[in-house]
């Protein structure tokens, strides 16, 4: 999973999707592929109900290459079809040129029967720049999904308007961490507990004043006929 540090500015979208993934675990069986793995941080869990995991990246990750398979996902994958039972890829389509060539792929190497599980960011700072391409609507998931050939199209919002917003906030504030060494450690001392008060209370206000419309993002899954 995601390593949570609760003294950081953004460690609730981590924490949020970390929950999202561990309701989904149990469903991740048999030979797993995860594209654009970068640092496979849930190739452990996904392993204690799977009996393969693969990860695939691309040569230019920002990240260490970790990967059993380098491939750039705007273009086939060098991989048979109908080889794996399950998908998975987080934050991973809004950098792609071409999402439709990598979800027609994803389509083509599951087995029949087989699903995908999917996280993408909707309102999100610019990340990986220049490898950032697109935000999604939950319309224009359900979309692209559809066209790839995926049905039982299933997509939830990682968060309301308040966890949302407040993220931005702390993302923007986390900007002020800036100058010699001990002034940054003076700003970031007096941040952590506006960052930590706000992540905490988030939750909550979200379910007190819901707003479908105002999301960090949506987690998706979808299977193969």
């Amino acid at each position: 999973m995601y390593r949570v540090n609760k003294l950081t500015h953004n460690w609730l979208i981590k924490n949020i999707i970390n929950n999202k993934i561990k309701e989904r675990l149990p469903y991740l069986y048999g030979r797993i592929i995860d594209l654009g793995c970068g640092t496979r941080p849930f190739e452990k869990d996904i392993l204690k109900h799977a009996n393969e995991y693969i990860g695939v990246d691309w040569g230019n990750t920002y990240h260490n290459l970790n990967a059993e398979i380098i491939s750039d996902l705007n273009k086939p994958l060098p991989i048979p079809s109908s080889s794996f039972d399950h998908v998975v890829s987080f934050e991973v389509l809004e950098h792609l040129q071409e999402p439709l060539t990598m979800l027609s792929e994803a389509f083509r190497i599951l087995k029949p029967g087989g699903s995908i599980t999917l996280s993408v960011p909707f309102m999100w700072w610019v990340h990986e720049a220049p490898w950032d391409y697109f935000r999604y609507t939950k319309f224009g998931i359900y979309y692209i999904f559809q066209k790839a050939g995926f049905k039982d199209i299933e997509i939830h919002p990682t968060t309301g308007f308040w966890s949302m917003w407040l993220l931005k906030i702390n993302y923007q504030t986390n900007k002020l961490v800036r100058g010699p060494k001990y002034i940054r450690k003076i700003i970031k001392l007096t941040l952590i507990p506006f960052w930590f008060i706000n992540q905490t209370i988030a939750p909550f206000l979200d379910k007190i004043w819901q707003e479908e419309n105002e999301t960090a993002g949506y987690f998706v899954t979808a299977s193969k006929p």
